[in-house]
């Protein structure tokens, strides 16, 4: 580090310094990421529906379905939903390194996961809400907020009156009968 004579600003840690520290160190106790991981381990993921696989003699090893739910709460909780966006998450962001034991798990397991446990995810997400309802931790009243915005148009063109969609059928009836008599299909002349 440079040594100024005057220093007038805060001065951090070189990056090349090293440091020892454990994930325990750098995640304070009163975070709800520590919640999550007490939760996922105390629920029986057998009895909510996940299936638990097992090991196989051949090829790579997969992650642990505790894993994912453990993934899939902290997500839920902080609003990630896009796959690619969670798997960035878990490189970079310092409590999915803690909550995961430093495993990433790349975007096609984390959407295999999604697309093979959907009944188990919901019946998870239900039971966590619940929980989070029984501990007073959530009160339930404000369900969702929903963030589309939607821009409203009303012109002329878009806009559907009785009068209009009784002119707009007159008008295809009219159209119709016209092609049925070029044509000379029976049918119309004996609906005239």
């Amino acid at each position: 580090m440079l040594y100024h004579s005057r220093m007038k600003h805060k001065q951090g840690t070189a990056r090349d310094q090293s440091s020892f520290s454990s994930f325990e160190d750098q995640i304070s106790r009163d975070i709800p990421v520590r919640f999550i991981d007490v939760f996922s381990g105390k629920i029986g993921l057998e009895k909510i529906g996940f299936s638990v696989k097992t090991l196989q003699k051949e090829g790579r090893p997969s992650f642990e379905s505790s894993l994912f739910v453990q993934l899939y709460l902290y997500c839920n909780l902080n609003g990630l939903r896009i796959i690619r966006k969670l798997e960035k998450e878990c490189e970079r962001n310092i409590e999915l390194h803690w909550l995961l034991h430093g495993m990433i798990p790349n975007y096609h397991s984390i959407s295999d996961f999604r697309k093979d446990e959907p009944q188990a995810l919901k019946k998870l997400f239900k039971l966590f809400v619940s929980f989070l309802k029984a501990a007073d931790l959530i009160t339930g009243e404000t369900i969702a907020i929903d963030g589309t915005k939607s821009r409203a148009h009303n012109s002329k063109k878009d806009n559907f009156s009785l009068k209009r969609m009784i002119g707009t059928l007159n008008a295809s009836t009219r159209k119709w009968r016209n092609t049925c008599l070029f044509w000379r299909v029976p049918m119309c002349r004996m609906n005239k």
